[in-house]
């Protein structure tokens, strides 16, 4: 019988592709924290010694998966600035390919929306 996957399953399933992604684009990985709930995901490096946060949030389709919380990021950037680091967000959508009412089960087929990263404005609203 299929398993449908966890919510910290799900979000572990959109961090590596995410995680692939950042090392595609030639970033080096500082911490990995796959913890749901906890931010940031990803604390990476780029070539110049930039720091990043990188945020994974996995939503199930039909749902946006690059719609954030305006308002927590606003605290988020907030503490970035201090670490003098910037802000990438990366929504990931999943759902299962035989109807959206249907959860995304363990070892098989699934949907995926993953639009990139989003490099986050740091200006203070």
């Amino acid at each position: 019988m299929s398993k449908p996957l966890t919510e910290q399953e799900l979000h572990n399933l959109a961090m590596n592709h995410v995680g692939k992604d950042l090392e595609s684009r030639g970033f080096e990985f500082i911490t990995v924290n796959s913890q749901l709930k906890k931010h940031p995901q990803f604390v990476c490096i780029d070539k110049k010694s930039q720091y990043y946060f990188v945020i994974v949030k996995a939503v199930m389709l039909p749902n946006n998966p690059n719609n954030y919380d305006v308002v927590w990021m606003e605290t988020f950037k907030k503490h970035a600035r201090d670490k003098d680091a910037k802000v990438l967000y990366a929504g990931v959508g999943l759902g299962n390919p035989n109807g959206q009412e249907l959860p995304v089960y363990l070892n098989e087929e699934y949907l995926i929306e993953y639009n990139g990263i989003q490099v986050i404005d740091m200006n203070l609203n």
